[in-house]
């Protein structure tokens, strides 16, 4: 199973970026499933679900940081998705952290800005944006020619990755981002976290990289269970 991760301030074009690929990647026979990490409110598995047919979940984080909540649940979750029989998993999360970062190892980890957000967003996201493989640029169209450049040298700046320019809502520059995608390997082995979490006194922000409930303690969760607490 390939994963690919999505993340990005809120407002990005996340969606409508995983939108445009789900409707190219389905075309090409790929078998998906999607899963939304956010706070308190997201409806975009309703959307998914309704607008391809894909098995779609959703999972609100609550008190639990959701960079924090995707370590605890993306084990279970690739289980869900090869249980559904897909092939390739789409993960998007609501990016509110700008410390820490839910790429894994082996998977695809994309962030999503637009260029309308302030030349120094780049600057900002820590590591978001550094532990990214590709950074897709939304809402090109509303921007200047000189815009775009500044923004895109502020993105190489502060991380050396791709980056590619989309009009994300009329399908603009979507085909280079699938064909990243397809090039992504299967993952395989045991899932690690891309990046060292900050260090505090839980065991994720302690640097503990290993992704699964089962390998943390303190305040978890698992895919299907609400809060609970877990000693050593």
């Amino acid at each position: 199973m390939k994963m690919i991760i999505c993340a990005g301030p809120p407002t990005s074009g996340k969606t409508t970026v995983l939108k445009q690929t789900a409707r190219r990647l389905l075309e090409r026979g790929r078998r998906l499933a999607y899963l939304k990490i956010d706070v308190q409110f997201a409806d975009e598995d309703e959307l998914f679900r309704a607008s391809f047919g894909i098995p779609a979940r959703k999972l609100y984080s609550g008190d639990l940081c959701p960079d924090h909540c995707s370590v605890l649940v993306l084990g279970d979750a690739v289980k869900w998705a090869a249980d559904e029989g897909a092939d390739t998993l789409f993960v998007e999360t609501a990016g509110l952290c700008l410390r820490c970062a839910p790429y894994i190892e082996g998977a695809l980890g994309i962030v999503v800005l637009e260029a309308t957000s302030g030349m120094n967003l780049p600057r900002k996201i820590g590591a978001m944006l550094s532990l990214a493989d590709l950074a897709v640029v939304t809402k090109i169209d509303l921007v200047s020619q000189a815009e775009k450049e500044v923004f895109r040298a502020n993105i190489t700046d502060a991380a050396p990755i791709d980056v590619i320019e989309a009009d994300a809502l009329h399908g603009i520059g979507i085909d280079r981002v699938v064909t990243r995608m397809l090039r992504t390997p299967d993952l395989s082995g045991r899932l690690m976290l891309k990046g060292s979490p900050p260090v505090a006194t839980c065991t994720i922000c302690a640097g503990k990289r290993d992704i699964g409930w089962e390998h943390h303690f303190g305040v978890l969760r698992t895919l299907e269970s609400d809060l609970f607490y877990r000693g050593q």
